[in-house]
């Protein structure tokens, strides 16, 4: 039960990043937002990549691929408001 929890929440965990993509749309602008911090994070997120696709916990796997995909489209608002 607990390896459930973990795992739905690894999933759901990146999707708040939605609103924060869908702000920087409508303001059409992404001012807010450290360009470096926001490198800085995706990143990271890619070296640990490596990590993730050869790890046998699912849960690390699900928040990896998952925060990959959309904190990708945070980077790709920000850098496209800038």
């Amino acid at each position: 039960m607990i390896r459930t929890i973990g795992f739905i929440a690894a999933v759901v965990l990146p999707f708040w990043n939605i609103p924060l993509i869908l702000r920087m749309e409508r303001r059409k602008s992404s001012g807010d937002l450290s360009l470096w911090w926001t490198l800085g994070v995706f990143a990271c997120f890619l070296i640990m990549l490596p990590s993730a696709a050869t790890s046998s916990d699912a849960v690390f796997k699900a928040f990896s691929f998952t925060n990959i995909v959309l904190f990708g489209g945070v980077v790709v608002q920000v850098l496209r408001y800038r």
